[in-house]
Formats: C-alpha cells, structure tokens, sequence
C-alpha cells in the first residue's frame, strides 16, 4: 500500500467546461479529500471578448481573451475546490466549420501523439486512480471535445496505468427535460421534432452551430445504458458559483439564465459511462470511485 491520496483526473476542453460536466464530481471528491486534478486542453481563446464581443467581429483579441479566461479558470477552481489545474494552453479550435479549425496552433491541428504524449507526463506525475473526459463525439460534435478525448485514450495507451476510465454523458430523460426548459426560456424554440434531446447540447455553448454536428442519436445516451450516476445534489451550488466564474461567457452559459435553485434541482445527478475498470465493481455504480475504496 502507498501514502498516495486517491486521485481523479478530469480532461476538458476549455476554460468553463470543467463546472459544466463535472463540476459536482469535482467538488464531491475534493470535498471528500481525494486529490482532484484538471487539465485543460485550450486557452479558450474563441470564446467572447469583453463586452460580448465575438470571435472575427472587430476588437476581439484572442490572446486577451485566453488571459481572462484562464483568471476566470482559477477563480473555477477555487470554487470547486481543485487541487491542480494544469493546462496544455492549445488555441481554442473554435466551434465546427469556424476557420479557427484550420488556424495553426489550433489543438483540433495538432497531432494526437504530440497532445497525447504530453498528457502522458502528467498522469504518470499524477497517477489518477479515475480519468474522465468525453466520448469520441466529444459530447456534441465539437473539434476540442473529440481532440480531448482522443488524447485521452492515446495518453492512457503510452502509460502503464489502469484507471477507472469514464466519459461524461448524460440521460436521454434529462435531455428531455432541458429540451422543454430551454423552451421555456426561448419561447421562440421550435417543438423538437421527433427527438427533443437534440435541442441541447448540456455544455457552454448551448444554443450553437454544434447542435448541428451531432446526430441526435449521438447526444446523451439511453437511461439504461448509463453505468455510473453520481449524486451531487449537496454541491451544485459550487457547481453554479463555479459557472458564474466564468462571467465573461455568461450569454452562452445557459444554465446560469435558470438561478441557482432551480439550477440546483436539476443539476443535482452528475452521469458517466465506465469504459475501463480493474476493480470489478458492479454496475450501475454510485460512485467513480467504487471498488478503490
């Protein structure tokens, strides 16, 4: 046996992605004293510049714009309580279809062994016991979220580690349910027509061209088909507080638009399908860290 805390690693995308889909699991395990590690691919440069500003419209600076993310980021992780923020600073590839996915730099150019093999240093440094990151969709279709989960899985290859591994998903039913809430707030939304799951996208930039990238079939998954449901009712307000810390994106930050009570109430259930595991533990799981401790 070792002294090592148990640790997780979660790979995201971008500055803000970290609260979206993990921010409960974040703050439930640091809480808990387990060690919790953040890598962030991207400088988050394509996102809005002050005053709303977006990406290509005059005055949008990206480096600027990295700089106050990554100050947005940390805020994020003080919230969440994080342990280590380590970030990869790619350029944001920007979303599907943007000349951004060209630029050079951009992390959707950069080839997976080089992404993959700097990941790589960091787990072995780190030694997670858990590693979550997205599906080979990337959740939605976007180039940084499929780039992340490609490294992901190439830098667990080069290592000799077994981690649980899981991908962030999320429950047919609740796409359901945010499909109508967005309705509620939009009321210029269309009735989603046949599968109301494909009318959100559960990440920052909700209501966007990514929509479009991803079949519905592709978003979420079946409620049956989810092995681990991870309640984090008790830490959704450090979930919101955490979006709320990304302010400069607030306009695409949909979920912030709800408040926190009722934020609350429906961001309480953190989900994830399991795709490596050495412990045997059973599914459906209630924890990411069934069968280490």
């Amino acid at each position: 046996m070792t002294d090592r805390p148990l640790t997780l690693m979660a790979v995201h995308a971008h500055p803000d992605d970290e609260a979206t889909g993990t921010g409960g699991v974040l703050a439930r395990y640091a809480a808990e004293g387990i060690r919790t590690v953040l890598v962030t691919c991207t400088d988050g440069g394509c996102g809005d510049g002050p005053g709303g500003v977006k990406p290509g419209e005059p005055g949008h600076d990206p480096a600027a714009v990295a700089s106050m993310r990554r100050r947005e980021l940390e805020a994020s992780c003080d919230v969440l309580g994080i342990s280590d923020l380590e970030t990869l600073d790619y350029a944001d590839s920007g979303m599907i279809g943007w000349p951004s996915n060209e630029a050079p730099g951009a992390f959707w150019q950069t080839p997976v062994e080089e992404g993959a093999a700097r990941l790589a240093e960091l787990m072995r440094h780190y030694r997670p016991d858990v590693v979550v990151t997205y599906d080979e969709n990337g959740f939605y279709g976007h180039p940084d979220h499929i780039q992340a989960h490609r490294i992901t899985m190439a830098a667990l290859e080069m290592t000799e580690l077994t981690p649980k591994v899981y991908w962030t998903t999320m429950p047919r039913s609740a796409m359901r349910r945010f499909g109508e809430i967005m309705r509620e707030f939009h009321e210029d939304m269309p009735e989603s027509e046949p599968e109301p799951e494909s009318e959100s996208e559960s990440e920052s930039e909700l209501v966007s061209e990514s929509a479009e990238a991803a079949a519905p079939a592709e978003i979420g998954l079946p409620d049956d088909e989810i092995t681990t449901w991870v309640d984090t009712t008790a830490f959704s307000g450090q979930k919101f507080d955490a979006l709320a810390a990304h302010a400069s994106q607030g306009e695409n930050i949909f979920f912030l638009k709800m408040g926190k009570e009722r934020f609350g109430e429906l961001m309480g259930m953190e989900t994830f399908l399991r795709v490596q595991d050495a412990t045997g533990a059973a599914v459906p799981e209630k924890d990411l860290f069934a069968g280490l401790r």
